[in-house]
């Protein structure tokens, strides 16, 4: 019988666990015995806290979204103009809770998933559309819309391309070095927007 008080902890412990299995193996084709082991509890107790592997996916999944999403409004809080709140939201994917590898796999496996699953399209989906919302909120008080509708693509671009990359490449440039360039994408823009291009 699970201790009273423990599950929260131990939820934890195995979503931690399921995050660095996934970033060992680089696939999702890991066994709750596997994940257990590393949290050191049994796989009992993990079916008993999740009830499947799928649900302890989608429960890491939430996890990582919810960390990402923390970043991202400290981050915000700091942003006084609607570009220094575009670049919060960029520099938020390459902090450095966000871009280790465990979390890039963890990441990319999800988006792989969501091919088969419908759950995991969704908030995947969720992600995407907050993603986007968020970019446009400070975009269109930049730029008009359509011209805003674009950057944030291309910004949302870039932030998936740099994950892909580094999950496949050994040598991918610094965290600073990364989030200069997604800077400079969008520094493109606004000298096009001075230029009245």
């Amino acid at each position: 019988m699970p201790k009273v008080g423990m599950e929260p902890v131990r939820k934890k412990a195995l979503i931690h666990a399921t995050i660095a299995e996934i970033g060992d193996a680089g696939t999702l084709d890991v066994t709750v015995s596997q994940i257990a082991k590393r949290a050191g509890m049994s796989s009992a107790l993990a079916h008993h806290y999740f009830g499947s592997k799928e649900q302890m996916f989608l429960a890491t999944m939430r996890y990582v979204m919810r960390d990402y999403g923390e970043t991202v409004l400290a981050n915000l809080a700091r942003a006084k103009t609607p570009e220094e709140r575009i670049r919060a939201i960029t520099d938020s994917s390459f902090d450095s809770s966000q871009f280790e590898r465990e979390v890039i796999a963890a990441w990319l496996n999800f988006y792989v998933r969501a091919l088969r699953s419908d759950e995991t399209r969704r908030l995947l989906q969720v992600y995407a559309r907050r993603l986007q919302s968020n970019l446009m909120h400070d975009l269109k008080k930049l730029f008009d819309p359509e011209t805003a509708a674009e950057i944030a693509q291309g910004l949302a671009s870039l932030i998936d391309g740099f994950y892909v990359r580094s999950a496949l490449q050994e040598a991918v440039p610094e965290h600073h070095r990364i989030k200069a360039m997604v800077n400079d994408y969008l520094n493109l823009w606004l000298e096009r927007k001075n230029r009245g291009v």
